[in-house]
């Protein structure tokens, strides 16, 4: 049974911080991996669950800058991995499952975003290939290490999926390349990852969750021209964020809350938006978010399940 998109009336909101959702919670003891987890919103993550308590494993492409973001904060670790790399997604994961540590919260949240035109592995189009098919092997080799008490895993998605749904035809922009639909369409597949992932996995300990952490201007923007920015309404003449964009701490609140509250222990597979459990979008206003349809699709979301399986040659869950 899927979960219904509908309020929860939490104390939270737009504004809350990733500090703020945790505030209470003792993680100490709770090994949480954050993809993304030095830069924007994924050091924003970082920094609050240290904070709370947790131990953070954060993989990164480049290890260097990333752990010289790290450096002042204990309680982290930096390993390598490139999750346009399938057999950088393997080696990372054997070597973790080899340490015998178990994972109790796993925020994917490493992503690009209208980047030019990139191929990765076989001629993978990048943000389907990085944005989902990695994160996807990387969770589903990582399932041994998951705690048999309980763990969340939680996918970053965006109202980005506003602009597309699953292209089954042309997944990867063979036939014309448009940077704002490839970034959509990833989108929408990692919030169908997370709804059957929690079909999956649920009977299990293991829940997911998909959020959109709001609007804000991070490292994730570095492929966008500044004057884009301007005409896209995010910033004002003078430069500073338009209203309605969350700083990273705000941004990164989302993501924390979905992987730590017990008020979406009975809700496994929500999407979920601004510390709640988000609501079907009743207009295209990306900024005020919602949820489409097609990402709450449970036969798509089996698809595209079954196709992530046999691209990246794993198994059934």
């Amino acid at each position: 049974m899927i979960t219904e998109q509908q309020k929860l009336g939490t104390a939270f909101g737009a504004l809350t911080t990733a500090d703020d959702v945790l505030t209470g919670l003792d993680l100490a003891g709770t090994t949480a991996l954050v993809t993304g987890g030095y830069s924007g919103l994924g050091l924003a993550a970082t920094r609050a669950l240290v904070r709370a308590g947790a131990h953070v494993i954060v993989p990164a492409r480049r290890p260097e800058p990333a752990a010289e973001a790290l450096r002042d904060l204990p309680g982290t670790e930096v390993h390598a991995l490139d999750l346009g790399n399938l057999e950088s997604v393997r080696v990372f994961a054997e070597r973790l499952l080899e340490s015998g540590r178990t994972l109790g919260i796993l925020i994917n949240g490493a992503g690009v975003m209208a980047c030019p035109e990139t191929r990765v592995g076989p001629g993978w189009e990048a943000h389907f290939a990085i944005n989902h098919l990695g994160h996807f092997a990387l969770t589903h080799r990582l399932r041994p290490a998951f705690a048999p008490e309980g763990a969340r895993v939680v996918a970053v998605a965006s109202s980005g999926h506003f602009l597309s749904g699953i292209r089954w035809g042309d997944l990867h922009f063979r036939t014309g390349y448009d940077r704002w639909s490839a970034y959509a369409q990833s989108k929408t597949a990692n919030a169908l990852f997370a709804l059957h992932l929690d079909r999956l996995g649920g009977g299990h300990g293991l829940h997911a969750f998909a959020v959109h952490p709001g609007s804000i201007l991070t490292p994730l923007q570095r492929h966008i021209p500044r004057e884009e920015w301007l005409v896209q309404g995010w910033v004002t003449p003078d430069g500073t964020p338009a209203p309605g964009f969350k700083t990273p701490e705000q941004g990164a609140a989302t993501a924390v809350w979905a992987a730590t509250s017990p008020l979406l222990d009975d809700h496994g597979g929500a999407y979920c938006q601004d510390c709640d459990i988000a609501e079907p979008a009743t207009t295209d206003d990306m900024l005020i978010g919602g949820v489409k349809p097609w990402v709450r699709d449970a036969d798509a979301a089996a698809r595209l399940w079954d196709l992530s399986c046999e691209l990246t040659g794993l198994d059934a869950f």
